[in-house]
C-alpha cells in the first residue's frame, strides 16, 4: 500500500498548492472526481490526504494567530465550538 499512499499524498499536496494559486477553494474536489472515475481506492486515499492537509493548515493558522496575539498583546481567537461537543 506504500505506493498508493505516497502517490495520493503527493498529488494532494500538489493539488492543494495549485488550488491556492488558482484561487479555487474546491479545486481538490474536481480532481477527486477524476480519480473516482479511474480508481475509487486512489480517490479515497487522496481525499483522506486532502482532509489531513487542510485540517493541519487550519490548525496551524489558529496556532499562529494565538501566538501572534500573545506576543503583541492582542486578543486571541477562540476555538470554534461544534454542536456535538468535541
Amino acid at each position: 500500500m506504500g505506493i498508493l499512499q505516497d502517490l495520493a499524498e503527493k498529488l494532494a499536496q500538489d493539488v492543494l498548492d495549485a488550488q491556492d494559486e488558482l484561487g479555487d477553494e474546491r479545486f481538490y474536489e474536481k480532481v477527486s472526481k477524476i480519480l473516482l472515475d479511474a480508481s475509487p481506492t486512489t480517490q479515497e486515499t487522496y481525499m483522506t490526504a486532502c482532509r489531513v492537509i487542510l485540517a493541519e493548515r487550519k490548525a496551524r493558522k489558529f496556532l499562529e494567530a494565538n501566538l501572534k496575539a500573545k506576543r503583541t498583546g492582542g486578543a486571541a481567537p477562540q476555538a470554534p465550538r461544534d454542536a456535538i461537543g468535541h
